[in-house]
């Protein structure tokens, strides 16, 4: 596995996001199943794993802790606070009191004395992201953590959070169909020296081509909830896959790779995080490291994929109200 650099640590060029095996897209794996998907992805080379408390309620830290904490010298630890379950429901909060808290609760959950890399996981609007930023750089000094990240927020919230403390890492979905931090933030972690994590590269599962009817999600999947993910526009997103399926043909690829590889060659400071519950589609997704696109090649995707191609917007007006990314207006 080729590696990034991503603050003090170097790591693999694609990383894991834990999320799906306790959170988000339907019932939980199994106990077995996340283990073997961990363990395969450790074997496999890589060496940057994210999880949050959000994910799970605490499962997801819970299950990675069990997990790798064993092999804590083989790979970066990355997780998230500032938003979590409470009693039963997802909440948002910044304050520096609720920071600790979490942080000491996730580290027992992980299984670990110190985080190497903690996100801000939402900046709570009502706390100055200064305040949460400063009780993140208490917690380096604690050495609870080892450095601080943040998580869908602007370029300007970025210079801020950044005259505080430095920050690492910014983490935001990006992929072919979701291309909002190109309007200002990719740019603003570059001149900082602030690597950009990308979640969701393949589109929450849109990019792989397999998801052709959104009635097969689980009830309480989050995609149910989003707008490109309704009947109507998915269906019209749908039209993409087509010349997609073309370049990946000529690419000698599979959509997902095409995808991945496509986010490695947009910078040397973006490390993408897909995440799988299965062993195949792990694999899959690592090949993507050894995928180099033509420039002719991305150029298709580019012109294919143009931010205005893609039908509705990636979140619900609440969700979207919750983050403070830039949009294309």
């Amino acid at each position: 596995m080729k590696n990034r650099p991503l603050g003090p640590f170097n790591v693999s060029a694609i990383g894991l996001g834990c999320m799906n095996l306790s959170h988000a897209y339907g019932a939980p794996v199994t106990a077995e199943q996340g283990e073997a998907v961990l363990m395969h992805a450790l074997d496999q080379g890589v060496t940057l794993f994210d999880t949050a408390a959000l994910y799970g309620f605490g499962a997801n830290e819970d299950l990675v802790g069990k997990v790798l904490s064993r092999h804590r010298r083989r790979f970066t630890l990355a997780s998230k606070c500032g938003m979590a379950g409470v009693d039963g429901k997802r909440v948002i909060d910044g304050r520096p009191a609720t920071i600790q808290r979490t942080c000491e609760d996730a580290l027992r959950r992980l299984r670990t004395d110190v985080i190497d890399l903690y996100y801000l996981h939402r900046w709570d609007k009502t706390v100055p992201i200064e305040d949460s930023v400063g009780a993140l750089s208490d917690l380096v000094r604690q050495g609870k953590i080892q450095t601080i990240g943040l998580s869908e927020v602007s370029a300007s919230t970025l210079r801020k959070a950044h005259a505080v403390h430095p920050i690492t890492a910014l983490q935001t979905e990006y992929s072919l169909w979701t291309r909002n931090p190109e309007i200002a933030v990719l740019q603003a972690c570059k001149e900082l020296g602030t690597a950009f994590v990308a979640f969701s590269p393949v589109a929450r599962g849109f990019l792989t081509g397999t998801l052709t009817d959104v009635a097969t999600l689980d009830a309480k999947d989050i995609r149910r909830s989003m707008p490109r993910f309704a009947p109507d526009h998915y269906a019209a997103n749908l039209r993409l896959l087509d010349g997609l399926k073309t370049i990946a043909t000529d690419a000698g690829c599979t959509l997902a790779q095409l995808a991945i590889a496509w986010l490695l060659q947009q910078g040397d400071h973006i490390i993408p995080i897909p995440g799988t519950t299965r062993i195949d589609h792990l694999d899959e997704d690592l090949a993507a490291a050894e995928v180099q696109l033509s420039p002719q090649v991305l150029a298709r995707l580019d012109a294919l994929m143009a931010p205005r191609a893609i039908t509705a917007g990636r979140y619900n007006a609440q969700s979207q109200s919750e983050v403070d990314t830039e949009e294309f207006t």
